[in-house]
C-alpha cells in the first residue's frame, strides 16, 4: 500500500477509534472487569522460546522474508519482549525484603576475622534465598534483551530496504518507449471493468436483484449526489452566515465546527452512493475493490479543500492567517482544490494498476502526469508564501523569526516542485513520490495546526473574556506547542516512518532513560510534578491561615509576622522539592556528587547569590529591617515592601520601587526610622537678622513647637542657640514627634506659623546680601561723559585719564589675555 493511502488508513483508524469509544467503553460497563494477574503468576516457556527465537534469528539472516513475513514475525517477538518485561517484576516485593535483612546484618568482616557462625549461617540461607528469587528475574531480562535484539534487526531489515527501494531506478515515465505499453494497460484495465459489468447484469438473479432495491438505491444515489454537489456549497454559506462582519470567539468557534461540514458531507454523499451501488449487486470483484478506495480519496480531497478553505479564506473577518489579498486567497484555495484532487486521483489509479497487476513502466506512466501537476501546484503555492513573509514586518523579533521560517518553507517547497517531478521522469519514480507527496501533507498537517491553534486562542478568550493580547498570552502558545510536539508522530510517518517505530520510541520513552542509578521516565517526571505542585499549594495554603486567620490574633508586630510567614514558604518550598525527589524514587544518594560539585560552583561563580540568600535568611530570623519601616540605606530612603530570600524592596518617596541586596542591609550601614516605634525627633533650623531679641525668639519658637499637636511634651521641645552665622543668629528647634512619619508634615506646618508669627512681632528673616565696590570705575568703562565739559575741562580730563592708564593692570580692566591691544570689553 502507498504511504498516502497509510497515512489515510491511519486517519481513519483514529477516526473509528474515537467514534467507537462510547460503544466501547457502554460494554466494558457491562461486562465485569478481568481479575488482574500477579507478577509471581507470569509463567514463561523458555524451551519454546529459545526455539523460537532461533528460527526467527535464521529467518532475519537469510534475508529472503518479504516485508509482511517479517512485519508477522516482529509482532510475534513484540508480544514476547512484553512477557518478558512483566516477568521481571516477579517476586518483586520478596527480593527487597531480603535484601533489607541482608543489609540489616551489616557487611562481612574484611580483615580476615570469622563472623559469627549463627550470623554467618543466616547470611548464607538468605543469600540463596536471595539468588532463588532473582533467578526468575535473569532469566527475563536475559530473554527480554534477545528479543528486543531481533526487533531491532527487523527493523533494521525493513528500514534498509525501504531506503534501496527508494534509490531504486526504474522505467523512466518520459520514455516514449514505455507510453505504447502504459496506454494498452489503461485502455484494458477500464475494458476489464466494462465487461465485468456487463457480465454482471447479463445475469438475471443481478437482474432481479436491482429491480428489488432500485427505489432504495436511487434514494441513497440522490441523496449521495446531493450532498457531494451541493453540501460543500450550503456549508460554505452557512459557514459565512454565522462568522457574519464582527470579531468575536464565539462566532468563530461555531464556524469553524460548521465549516466541518466540508468534509462530513461530502464524505457521507459517497458513503450513500456506494452503498447504492453495492445494494444494487452490480459491482463485481474488481469494482467492489476499487469501491473500497474511493472513500480514501474522498477524503484526501475534502480535507485538502477545507484546509484550503480555512487558510485562504473568502471573507475577512475573522482576519485571515496569511496576510494575502483576495486574489491570492482564491488562487490559494484553487491550488488546495487541485492538490486534493490530484491526491484522490494518485490513490484510485495506483490501487487500481496493483489491483490489475500493470508493470513498471506502466503505472509509472500513467502515474506521472499526476506528480508533474503536483509540483506545479506546489510551486504555485510556495509562491503565495513568499508573499506572506513578505508582507511580515521585520521591526518585531518574534514576526522577523516566522518571516525566516516561512521564507525557508517556502523554498524547500520550491526545490521539491522542482526536483520531485525531475526524478520520477528520470526513473527514481519512488523517490519523486516520496519528496512530492508527503511535502502536500506535511502542507496540508501544518494548516491543520494553524486552524487548531487559532480554535485553541478563541477558547482561551472565550474563557478569560480578554481578547487584548491573546494571541501573545502564555497558554495560547503553549497550547500551540504541544500541537506541534503532538503532530511530530505524524510528520514522522508521512515522511516514511512505521508506525512499528513509533510505537517502539514512544515505549522506549515511557521506559525512560537511566543515567548511573537514576531512572528519569515521564511517569516519574510526571509524579515529582504533581508532588511537588501540591506540596507548594499546601504551603501556599497554610501561608494564607497563618497571615489572615491565626497571626492577626497574637501580639506580633507586622513585621514578625511578615518573616515567619516568609520563612514558612521558605521551609514548606524546600520539603516540597525534597518529598516529590523522593516520592519519584530518585535516590538521594546519587545527588550527593552533583551536590559536591555545584558546591565547588558555588564557591567561584554563586557566592554573591548565596551570601544574599544567607543575608535575607537573617533578615527573617533577626528582624533588623522589617516590611513596612521607614529605612535609609546609602543615597536611598523609602518604606521596605517586601523582604525575598536575596533582595529587598524599598519604596522610596517618589514612588519608585529600589531593588537593594539583602547583603547591603547586613554588612553596611542601614537606619531604620521607625525601628520598634515610631517616635522620633524633628530638628527644624531657623535664622533671624542680627540685632533681634534672641529671648523673645526663643520664647516664640518654643510657643509654636507646644501648639503642635504630634509634639511630646514629655520630653518638651527644646530651642537650641545654635550660634552666630554669617548672615543670621541660627537657632534650632528640635522636638519629639509622637510618630516620625508625619516629620514632613509638622515641619510645613511650623514653617508656615514661624513666618506668621515673625511678620506679626516684626522680626526680620534674613538673607545673604553682598555689596559690590568698583576700583575707578571710569577707567572700566575706556571713556568718560564729555558732553557738557568745557574745553579746559576736557583737556584735565584726557590728562588725568592718560596718567591713570599708566598704573592700570590687569586686575582693573575685563580684557582678556587675547586682547593684544588692551582694549576694554
Amino acid at each position: 500500500m502507498s504511504r498516502a493511502a497509510s497515512f489515510l488508513s491511519l486517519c481513519l483508524l483514529a477516526l473509528s477509534l474515537v467514534l467507537s469509544a462510547p460503544l466501547r467503553t457502554a460494554a466494558q460497563d457491562t461486562q465485569p472487569a478481568p481479575a488482574a494477574t500477579p507478577a509471581a503468576a507470569v509463567e514463561i516457556d523458555y524451551a519454546a522460546w529459545e526455539t523460537f527465537a532461533a528460527e526467527a534469528q535464521t529467518t532475519i539472516a537469510s534475508g529472503d522474508a518479504t516485508d509482511e513475513e517479517l512485519e508477522a514475525l516482529r509482532k510475534e517477538l513484540v508480544a514476547w519482549r512484553d512477557r518478558f518485561e512483566a516477568a521481571q517484576s516477579v517476586n518483586a516485593e520478596a527480593i527487597a525484603t531480603t535484601q533489607a535483612q541482608i543489609e540489616a546484618l551489616g557487611p562481612p568482616p574484611e580483615d580476615g576475622t570469622e563472623e559469627a557462625p549463627k550470623i554467618a549461617q543466616q547470611r548464607d540461607a538468605l543469600n540463596a534465598q536471595l539468588a532463588e528469587l532473582q533467578a526468575p528475574v535473569t532469566a527475563a531480562e536475559v530473554a527480554w534483551n534477545r528479543a528486543d535484539a531481533l526487533i531491532r534487526a527487523i527493523d533494521r531489515t525493513l528500514r534498509e530496504r525501504s531506503t534501496s527501494r527508494l534509490l531504486e531506478r526504474g522505467p523512466a515515465p518520459l520514455n516514449p518507449l514505455n507510453w505504447p505499453e502504459a496506454l494498452a494497460s489503461l485502455a484494458d484495465g477500464f475494458e476489464a471493468l466494462w465487461d465485468e459489468a456487463a457480465t454482471r447484469f447479463g445475469d438475471p438473479e443481478v437482474r432481479d436483484a436491482v429491480r428489488e432495491h432500485l427505489p432504495i438505491a436511487l434514494l441513497l444515489f440522490a441523496v449521495g449526489l446531493l450532498l457531494i454537489l451541493r453540501g460543500r456549497w450550503w456549508i460554505e454559506k452557512l459557514t459565512l452566515r454565522v462568522l457574519g462582519n464582527e470579531r468575536s470567539a464565539q462566532r468563530y468557534i461555531a464556524g469553524f465546527v460548521i465549516s466541518l461540514g466540508q468534509v462530513v458531507l461530502p464524505v457521507v454523499g459517497t458513503i450513500a452512493l456506494l452503498t447504492a451501488i453495492i445494494i444494487l449487486g452490480a459491482a463485481g470483484e474488481k469494482l467492489t475493490a476499487l469501491l473500497q478506495v474511493i472513500p480514501g480519496a474522498v477524503i484526501a480531497f475534502a480535507v485538502a479543500r477545507w484546509v484550503g478553505v480555512s487558510i485562504f479564506p473568502i471573507g475577512d473577518v475573522p482576519p485571515p492567517p496569511l496576510r494575502l489579498s483576495s486574489q491570492a486567497r482564491l488562487e490559494g484555495r484553487v491550488h488546495a482544490t487541485f492538490l486534493g484532487l490530484i491526491m484522490g486521483i494518485y490513490i484510485l489509479l495506483k490501487e487500481f494498476g496493483e489491483a490489475e497487476d500493470w508493470s513498471g513502466a506502466s503505472l509509472n506512466v500513467v502515474l506521472y502526469p499526476l506528480i508533474v501537476v503536483a509540483g506545479v501546484m506546489l510551486f504555485r503555492v510556495a509562491r503565495l508564501i513568499l508573499s506572506h513573509s513578505e508582507a511580515l514586518s521585520e521591526d518585531d523579533a518574534a514576526v522577523s523569526f516566522g518571516r525566516q521560517l516561512m521564507h525557508l518553507l517556502a523554498r524547500f517547497v520550491i526545490l521539491v516542485a522542482i526536483v520531485g517531478p525531475l526524478l520520477a521522469g528520470i526513473g527514481y519514480f519512488n523517490a519523486g513520490y516520496a519528496i512530492v507527496f508527503p511535502t502536500i501533507f506535511s502542507l496540508q498537517l501544518l494548516g491543520v495546526i494553524v486552524i487548531l491553534q487559532r480554535v485553541a486562542t478563541e477558547i482561551y478568550v472565550l474563557a478569560t473574556r480578554n481578547s487584548e493580547g491573546a494571541r501573545d498570552a502564555l497558554v495560547p502558545v503553549l497550547m500551540g506547542f504541544l500541537l506541534m510536539v503532538a503532530s511530530v508522530p505524524i510528520f514522522a510517518i508521512i515522511w516514511g516512518a512505521r508506525l512499528t517505530d513509533i510505537t517502539e520510541m514512544w515505549n522506549r520513552f515511557v521506559t525512560g532513560f537511566t543515567f548511573g542509578d537514576i531512572t528519569i521516565s515521564p511517569s516519574i517526571f510526571l509524579t515529582a510534578i504533581i508532588v511537588l505542585i501540591l506540596g507548594v499549594f499546601a504551603t501556599r495554603l497554610v501561608q494564607s491561615t497563618l497571615r489572615t486567620t491565626i497571626l492577626p490574633k497574637t501580639k506580633m508586630d507586622p513585621g514578625a509576622q511578615a518573616a515567619i510567614v516568609s520563612g514558612l514558604g521558605y521551609v514548606g518550598i524546600f520539603f516540597a522539592g525534597l518529598i516529590a525527589i523522593m516520592a519519584a524514587g530518585i535516590d538521594l544518594s546519587a545527588l550527593g556528587y552533583v551536590a559536591g560539585a555545584l558546591s565547588v560552583g558555588i564557591g567561584f561563580g554563586l557566592q554573591n547569590i548565596v551570601s544574599n540568600f544567607v543575608s535575607g535568611i537573617i533578615l527573617l530570623i533577626e528582624r533588623p529591617v522589617s516590611e513596612g519601616d521607614w529605612i535609609e540605606v546609602g543615597p536611598n530612603m523609602g518604606y521596605v515592601r517586601s523582604i525575598s530570600v536575596r533582595s529587598t524592596r524599598i519604596e522610596t518617596f517618589d514612588r519608585q520601587d529600589v531593588i537593594v541586596p539583602n547583603a547591603d542591609l547586613i554588612s553596611g550601614t542601614v537606619t531604620n526610622w521607625t525601628r520598634g516605634n515610631l517616635v522620633g525627633r524633628l530638628i527644624l533650623p531657623v535664622g533671624v537678622a542680627y540685632g533681634t531679641d534672641t529671648r523673645r525668639v526663643e520664647r516664640i519658637l518654643k510657643e509654636i513647637a507646644e501648639a503642635q499637636p504630634i509634639v511630646l511634651l514629655n520630653p518638651p521641645p527644646y530651642v537650641f542657640f545654635k550660634g552666630f552665622g554669617a548672615s543670621s543668629l541660627d537657632f534650632e528647634v528640635r522636638a519629639i514627634l509622637r510618630d516620625i512619619n508625619q516629620m514632613l508634615a509638622v515641619q510645613t506646618e511650623m514653617n508656615h506659623q514661624i513666618a506668621e508669627r515673625f511678620a506679626q512681632e516684626g522680626i526680620e528673616i534674613p538673607f545673604p546680601q553682598q555689596d559690590l565696590w568698583l576700583r575707578n570705575p571710569e577707567a572700566l568703562t575706556g571713556t568718560a561723559r564729555t558732553e557738557t565739559l568745557t574745553p579746559g575741562e576736557l583737556r584735565d580730563v584726557a590728562e588725568a585719564q592718560r596718567g591713570s592708564q599708566a598704573h592700570l593692570d590687569e586686575s582693573d580692566t575685563d580684557a582678556g589675555p587675547d586682547d593684544a591691544d588692551g582694549d576694554a570689553r
